[in-house]
C-alpha cells in the first residue's frame, strides 16, 4: 500500500516493541490490555525507509538523536474491542516510539504517510464520537476514534466499525477511490478483522470488493480474527457478519488529496438501500457496551 500503515502487536507481560514513525504519522490503539506508549521526537534526519531496522529500546536513547521528548502516555485501553471504545496515543512522523505493557495485550499501530508533523497528544476514551448508522440488518456502530472531523492527523483517517451478527454493513458498497471536488475523495484502505467466537467455535465473515472504473481490484473473501483486507480501489462491500459472530473491523484510510476527508460514492445498483432505513429501527443490539473513561 503507498499510504496505508499497520502494525498489530502481539505482547506479553513486560513485554516492549520499539517502533521507527519514520515519515509516517501514527496512532496506538489498544484492542485489548494497556500499555505505556513512550515516545521521543527524532531530529530531522529524512525519512527511514520502510524496511529500516527496528533497534531496540533501552531505558535511554541517545541525546544526540532527539529534539524533543521523550513524552509518555498511559492508556488504561479495553479488555476487548466489543467492549466500548478506548483512549490511544497519536505520535508523529521522524519520531521513536516504545510500547510497552505491563499485563500483556493485544495493540494496533495505524499510521499513514504524510508531510507534516503534529505533536504527540493523548486521545480519551470519552471523546471518541460513537455514531449507530444504517437500520435494520444494515445496522452497525462507527467509533470514529480519527475521523477527519474527530481528530486532527495530518493523512490518517482511521475508526473502528462493530457490526451484529447476521447484519450487513459497508453497505450498500462504496467508493473512494477518484478526486471528485466536494463529492469523492482518494482514500486507500485497509480492513483489519476480529470475529467474536460462539463458545469454543471460532467466529467467521466474508467481505466483498467489486472491481470500479478506477480499479481492478477483485475479492469475496472469508475472514477470520487477524485478517487483513487491502483495498486500493473499487467497490468495496458488504462486510457480512454469520449470524451469532460480531464483527469488528479496523478501518485504516490515506490517500494523495490534500484535504483531509472521507468523501464517497454509492454503487448505483445498490444505493437505493438507503431509503428505506427511515421506516426500520437500528438494531436494539447496538451500541455495544461503552467502558466511561475516568480521565
Amino acid at each position: 500500500m503507498e499510504w496505508t500503515r499497520l502494525v498489530v502487536l502481539e505482547l506479553g507481560p513486560g513485554e516492549v516493541h520499539a517502533h521507527e514513525c519514520g515519515d509516517a504519522e501514527w496512532i496506538v490503539l489498544p484492542l485489548s490490555g494497556a500499555c505505556t506508549v513512550r515516545c521521543a521526537e527524532l531530529e530531522e534526519r529524512g525519512s527511514a525507509p520502510d524496511n529500516a531496522p527496528r533497534t531496540p529500546a533501552g531505558p535511554e536513547w541517545p541525546a544526540g538523536d532527539i529534539s524533543s521528548g521523550p513524552e509518555v502516555f498511559e492508556l488504561r485501553g479495553r479488555a476487548g474491542v466489543f467492549d466500548g471504545p478506548t483512549d490511544f496515543a497519536y505520535v508523529p512522523r521522524d519520531a521513536r516510539v516504545e510500547i510497552r505493557s505491563a499485563g500483556g495485550g493485544r495493540f494496533a499501530i495505524v499510521g499513514a504517510r504524510c508531510e507534516r508533523r503534529l505533536p504527540a497528544r493523548y486521545g480519551p476514551a470519552a471523546a471518541v464520537p460513537v455514531e449507530l448508522r444504517g437500520a435494520g440488518q444494515c445496522s452497525r456502530q462507527v467509533n470514529n476514534f480519527a475521523a477527519a472531523g474527530a481528530f486532527e492527523c495530518d493523512r490518517l483517517i482511521a475508526v473502528e466499525v462493530l457490526t451484529p451478527g447476521g447484519n450487513w454493513s459497508s453497505y450498500p458498497p462504496h467508493k473512494h477511490d477518484e478526486h471528485h471536488p466536494g463529492e469523492e475523495s482518494r482514500l486507500e484502505e485497509i480492513y483489519w478483522f476480529e470475529i467474536a467466537p460462539h463458545g469454543d467455535t471460532p467466529g467467521v465473515g466474508y467481505q466483498r470488493v467489486s472491481p470500479s472504473p478506477a480499479g481492478k481490484t477483485d475479492i469475496l473473501t472469508e475472514v477470520r480474527t487477524g485478517d487483513a483486507v487491502l483495498i486500493p480501489d473499487g467497490w468495496h462491500g458488504p462486510s457480512i457478519a454469520a449470524p451469532g459472530h460480531d464483527m469488528y473491523y479496523l478501518n485504516v484510510m490515506a490517500g494523495p488529496d490534500r484535504t483531509r476527508e472521507w468523501l464517497i460514492r454509492d454503487h448505483p445498483d445498490h444505493g437505493w438501500i438507503r431509503s428505506t432505513w427511515a421506516g426500520q429501527d437500528v438494531d436494539p443490539r447496538l451500541p455495544f457496551h461503552r467502558t466511561e473513561d475516568p480521565q
